[in-house]
């Protein structure tokens, strides 16, 4: 019968359970960008918006059956979008996902989608 020692691994009590001590050579770090410059309300339209309006249409292919409800036109950044997405999710009480230049919401919601675009400021129409 041969006898093993159990290796017990001895860490640094400066270190945390899950860090790893990692060098660097670069003397200075990159700079951060800075944040973009959002509305207080993200879900509001930016100036950029200005007349053009905000497309409401159904779609059901591809999706194999399913109904959902695109919001095209909506001229902000990525994170505006994302901004915009959750607060109508959140009212409408449905799922939804920014899918490029467009919006999806889960259903038919249009006339709900229009009204509640239309009290956020967006000129927004079914079509």
């Amino acid at each position: 019968m041969s006898k093993r020692k159990a290796r017990k691994s001895v860490r640094s009590p400066s270190r945390g359970s899950g860090s790893r001590l990692v060098y660097s050579t670069d003397p200075e770090p990159e700079p951060a960008e800075p944040p973009q410059e959002l509305p207080r309300n993200p879900a509001a339209p930016f100036a950029v918006q200005g007349a053009q309006p905000v497309r409401v249409r159904l779609e059901r292919k591809g999706r194999k059956g399913k109904t959902v409800s695109i919001i095209t036109g909506v001229k902000s950044p990525e994170a505006g979008k994302r901004g915009l997405l959750k607060h109508l999710k959140g009212k409408l009480g449905c799922g939804g996902a920014v899918k490029g230049a467009d919006l999806e919401i889960q259903g038919d919601q249009r006339e709900r989608l229009v009204a509640l675009l239309n009290e956020l400021g967006y000129r927004a129409r079914q079509g």
